[in-house]
């Protein structure tokens, strides 16, 4: 059986992973030129049920103990008054110290690609279009004009999957919220304050309608996530030049004006492009009808706004479900079904929290949650 995974990310490397571990190659088509082309984003928490677990079924489950940060688990959440909602502190041992360890995106691929034959992924071939062929099979369409078939295919190409039309005509829809991402860079040396307000681990505070976080990444970076509600056209309306660093810093700390001073020195002490993007979510609980030989993991199946949580962990255990599945004889029916049921809560949680720490007198409510949580209000 010949079998194509569309990209290359996390759930499309694990999937390819564990196929392998189990005697099955399949070949990743891939956008990117080479595995070192971009930067692959910032530091992930792997659940034990969902990312740690696929990465037990694909045998890597040592190395990614090695590349793991138990200590980013710290967190400490304020208002934009400065007062402190809640503060988490990572255990020094026990088995909560390995609950949902911090590992940089880059790391984690690195891993799952070092433990793959060097052709499995196909560099700088990205998937345009798929058609089916009769009896399961399909053809894949690839930038530069190549062409794959295949006995079973599978979508792993991310929100904007070219796979996803085989099966359902959703499409992901605005959140109502953009996400402005920034690097602070050498951050215990070049800005210690910044350095100990994040911690070992990460930093957020909520305003009405807006939100400023920061997380420590291995590399000795910081990663900054403003997140705004705003019109979808906001990039373009707001007057912001995102194409200016350090003009756009400027004109994003007037948006926070009255926020404590070393709460908006995160953005002073960023450097380097200025990333502006909408939220965006498929439909929550998106099902469709079984079409055999192909189907969609991770992103692609459920994409779903960052404040759940989920989406790398959902589609590691999504990408090592089938892998077994298609490995074992399993039923991919069933495999989908199952995800569909894992997906859904997450997806729900997502929107949900998306609109709690977006709203207005965000804090407040948030404060109240808490106390209910410990007991502390009825």
């Amino acid at each position: 059986m010949r079998i194509v995974i569309a990209g290359g990310g996390l759930g499309g490397l694990t999937c390819a992973r564990v196929l392998h571990a189990h005697g099955v190659d399949a070949v990743v088509c891939e956008r990117d030129a080479s595995r070192d082309a971009r930067v692959q984003g910032g530091t992930l928490d792997l659940t034990v049920s969902e990312g740690q677990w696929a990465l037990r079924e694909a045998g890597l489950e040592a190395g990614y103990r090695e590349i793991a940060r138990p200590e980013g688990q710290d967190m400490v959440l304020y208002d934009s008054a400065g007062t402190l909602l809640r503060q988490e502190v990572a255990p020094d041992e026990g088995p909560q110290r390995w609950g949902r360890p911090e590992a940089d995106r880059p790391a984690l691929r690195k891993l799952l690609l070092d433990a793959l034959p060097e052709e499995t992924v196909r560099w700088g071939r990205a998937v345009t279009r798929a058609e089916p062929l009769g009896d399961g099979r399909h053809r894949v369409h690839l930038s530069g004009g190549e062409t794959l078939e295949c006995d079973f295919l599978i979508g792993a190409d991310g929100g904007r999957s070219r796979i996803r039309p085989l099966l359902t005509d959703a499409e992901p829809a605005y959140c109502g919220v953009h996400g402005v991402g920034l690097v602070i860079h050498d951050a215990d040396r070049a800005h210690p304050a910044a350095s100990a307000l994040v911690g070992r681990g990460s930093f957020s505070a909520l305003g009405d309608h807006q939100t400023i976080s920061a997380q420590r990444n291995g590399d000795g970076t910081i990663r900054v996530n403003l997140a705004l509600r705003c019109a979808e056209d906001w990039p373009e309306t707001s007057g912001i030049p995102f194409a200016d660093p350090d003009r756009a810093r400027a004109a994003l700390k007037e948006r926070y004006a009255g926020w404590p001073a070393e709460f908006l020195a995160l953005v002073d002490a960023a450097s380097g492009p200025v990333e502006v993007y909408p939220l965006t979510a498929l439909p929550i609980g998106l099902r469709w009808d079984h079409t055999p030989g192909v189907t969609l993991i991770g992103d692609a199946a459920h994409l779903m706004s960052p404040f759940a949580g989920q989406g790398a962990n959902l589609a590691m255990r999504d990408g090592a479900e089938l892998a077994l599945a298609l490995a074992q004889g399993g039923e991919v029916r069933k495999f989908e079904l199952a995800m569909f049921e894992r997906a859904e809560p997450a997806a729900r949680m997502s929107a949900d929290n998306l609109e709690l720490f977006l709203s207005d007198g965000a804090a407040e409510k948030v404060r109240h949650l808490f106390a209910k949580m410990s007991g502390e209000e009825d």
